[in-house]
Order: structure tokens, then sequence, then C-alpha cells
């Protein structure tokens, strides 16, 4: 059985702020090519009469990959045969050590699918118009404290004019209508995937996303898999280094010098680009009373954030 690499601390505070955290080039190219080839390679037809559709071409795909068709709420253990890329890839250290401390050693297996980002000719051959996907939420106006994770793998490297998926750091709290989002196309702060091969994201299910537009001649793969906690997700990481003052108040405004923004308080109260000056701080408490569930105290607080909209004296 292959050890697991938890998480630390303030990847855990990085995660409750900001929604995400990548690893750059983690998994080897023999898995990425090993996965490229099992999803069966995407060629582009030789003439256009033979593109029918977008929607076709996926099913094609879809009909020949060696990628599995599994149920959701599959133990995620069992969702993929032993060997295979997607195995190897859940398997590594510190893939396996991540899945763990955001979702549990027992999580399920909610859906996977291969994102296939096409190139401009594919869409002149159908008469239809290139354009980047909506701003979205996945699945439907979703309130819980827990969350569900989304690992986006990209087995090859993406290049800004491939159209890396886009994504918002910060929005996975604020509660939307999946696409009621959809009118949002720039904002201030989002991050576009240029990456090279082997690259994972990890995503709160409620970040704020879309695929960009394909300007390259080559077609982009992104493969998602989506997975559920079975247990309270309290404390799954390596907390050896939470900080022995960090559940203490600090001094705040006033002060003789900056606080370090390294320190886990600092990471919670870190305004987002598109923050507003007013609304952008109930973040901070969206962040604070995630952290809590996390770190199962429900007195925790960073700079008193939480603490002062509570003060309910003699109730």
């Amino acid at each position: 059985m292959t050890d697991s690499i938890l998480l630390n601390s303030k990847q855990m505070a990085h995660f409750t702020a900001r929604g995400y955290l990548r690893f750059d080039a983690i998994v080897p190219d023999s898995v990425n090519q090993a996965f490229l080839s099992e999803i069966g390679a995407v060629c582009e037809p030789e003439g256009s009469e033979k593109i029918g559709s977008i929607n076709e071409h996926y099913a094609s795909i879809m009909a020949s990959s060696a990628v599995p068709v599994v149920p959701a709420g599959t133990p995620l253990s069992d969702a993929y045969p032993k060997g295979c890329a997607l195995d190897k890839l859940l398997t590594f250290p510190e893939v396996k050590g991540a899945i763990e401390s955001l979702v549990g050693k027992g999580c399920v297996f909610d859906h996977h699918f291969l994102h296939v980002t096409f190139p401009e000719r594919f869409y002149q051959a159908i008469g239809r118009r290139n354009v980047p996907q909506h701003t979205h939420q996945d699945s439907t106006i979703d309130p819980r404290r827990a969350f569900d994770v989304q690992i986006m793998y990209f087995p090859q490297e993406v290049t800004r004019e491939m159209g890396g998926t886009r994504f918002i750091p910060g929005t996975h709290l604020r509660v939307v209508s999946e696409a009621a989002i959809s009118r949002y196309q720039n904002m201030l702060g989002q991050q576009h995937v240029v990456c090279p091969a082997g690259t994972l994201l990890f995503m709160h299910h409620g970040m704020w996303h879309g695929g960009g537009i394909n300007l390259s001649d080559e077609l982009r793969y992104m493969f998602k898999i989506r997975l559920c906690p079975t247990v309270r997700q309290t404390r799954l990481w390596d907390t050896s280094d939470l900080p022995a003052d960090h559940l203490e108040q600090r001094p705040i405004f006033w002060l003789k010098e900056q606080p370090d923004p390294e320190h886990i308080h600092s990471m919670l109260t870190e305004p987002e680009p598109w923050h507003e000056q007013d609304t952008g701080r109930l973040e901070y408490l969206n962040r604070i009373r995630l952290w809590r569930y996390l770190l199962g105290d429900e007195h925790f607080d960073a700079d008193y954030w939480v603490t002062r909209v509570e003060n309910e004296p003699g109730i």
C-alpha cells in the first residue's frame, strides 16, 4: 500500500480561502502518455464531411475509450481497474494524501468526464462559432459546509493559446444557481490554466470556472473526477504544524508592524482582487466558518470577524 503524503495546515488554509490547490507536473509523463493512449487518440477526420457534430465526436470518444463507466456512489478504491493510468495517478503519495486530507479515506466517486476543447477548424467545418464555455458552478445550489472535491487533470502541456480552464479563486463559498453567473466572462483575479503536462488542480465544488476558447491547432484535454466525502471533514490533514497560538486573537487595524502573511489568520482574511469593499468581507466569514468545520472548533475566529457578529449577550 502506497503511503500518503497528507496536506499541511497552510495548504488547507489556502484551500479554505481560495478554493483550490495546484500541483504542477506531479504526474510523470509515462502515466500521462498511458492515459492519452487509454482514452483513445482523438484524431481529426480526413474530410470535413466526416465531422457530423462535436457531440457525435464526443460519443465516438466515449465509445472507444478504455476509461470505465462507473456508477455514482462507487467507492473510489473500486472505481478504476488496478494498474490503469488513472489508478496509478490516484495512488501517487501526494495525490492520495491530498484526497484523504480533503474528503477522507472512504470517499466515493460522483462522476468523471473527459473535456475536449476543439480548435477553430472543427467549428468551421460544422458552421458553428468557437466560443468559450460560460462561467458556472457545477451542479446546483449547494449551501453545505461539507464539500466535494473536483480533480482536474491536464495530461498534456497547456499553452495560453489552447484556452486552459479559467477559474476565479475565492468564489467557491458564494452560493449561486449554477449558470446564473454565466454573464461574468472576465473577472479581476481570474486565472487561466497554463501548465506543464501532468498538472493537477484540486478544486472545491463551488468554484466558479469555465473552459477557455482554443485558439491553437491542437485538441486540448482535461479529465475531471468529482469525489464526495463519507466522513466529517475534520482534521483529516497533517495538523502537526498548526501553530500553538492559532486559536488566539491578535491585534487588528492599529498595528506597529504588518501581520505575517503566512499566518493562518492572514490567509483566511486575504482579499481577492474581485472583492468589493463591503460585501467582500462576507467571504472572510464564509472562510472562517469553513475553517471551523475543518478544525472541529466552533469557537475559532480570525481577527474577530465572526465573533463580533455572533455577540448577543444574554441570549
